[in-house]
């Protein structure tokens, strides 16, 4: 499976990955994969791979601090506490 490379930031105190920019795809050399170079022009055959497989993540930055999403759950969490 083709993998797309990723840059981004990590947030390190959750660990998650902000994507910024997709700046290679790393090709598998399969043709059964649908988005190999290698796999036949106009090839209709169903079972060939069509997505991608795991991201290549690369830290461009690290934060140490929660992402936005962890920070809105633990504002979310810290309210529904409070109100019962």
């Amino acid at each position: 499976m083709c993998q797309q490379i990723a840059e981004g930031t990590r947030w390190t105190r959750c660990n998650h990955f902000q994507r910024h920019l997709v700046v290679a795809i790393l090709d598998c050399n399969n043709p059964r994969c649908s988005r190999s170079y290698v796999h036949p022009t106009g090839c209709r055959d169903r079972s060939c791979i069509q997505n991608f497989g795991p991201e290549i993540q690369r830290d461009i930055d690290s934060v140490n601090e929660f992402c936005f999403a962890c920070r809105a759950a633990q504002e979310r969490a810290a309210r529904g506490s409070t109100l019962r």
